[in-house]
């Protein structure tokens, strides 16, 4: 059976940890990666939860990393890293 060697919640084949091209790319990895880890490592957010900001995006990015297995480990590390060299909600006198 194929399906028994996912990871709970997951329907399929794991995503490369790729870096985004783009910041709109980034941001809808970091929404996908949201609605994909929300029941297994995001249960202490609100339900609706939907990061609105490079902070909640480096604090959900995480509590990701810290609940999750190695792949999305990983793959959220690449989109920390990423957000981290491009934030611009905390740029000087912010």
């Amino acid at each position: 059976m194929t399906h028994a060697t996912q990871q709970p919640g997951r329907t399929g084949p794991a995503a490369p940890a790729v870096e985004p091209a783009s910041r709109e790319e980034a941001i809808r990895a970091i929404d996908a990666l949201v609605e994909e880890c929300r029941v297994e490592a995001l249960w202490s957010f609100r339900a609706d939860f939907r990061p609105r900001n490079d902070r909640e995006r480096r604090q959900v990015l995480e509590a990701i990393q810290e609940r999750s297995g190695r792949d999305v480990f990983r793959r959220a590390g690449v989109l920390r890293a990423w957000l981290s060299r491009h934030s611009s909600d905390e740029s000087a006198g912010c």
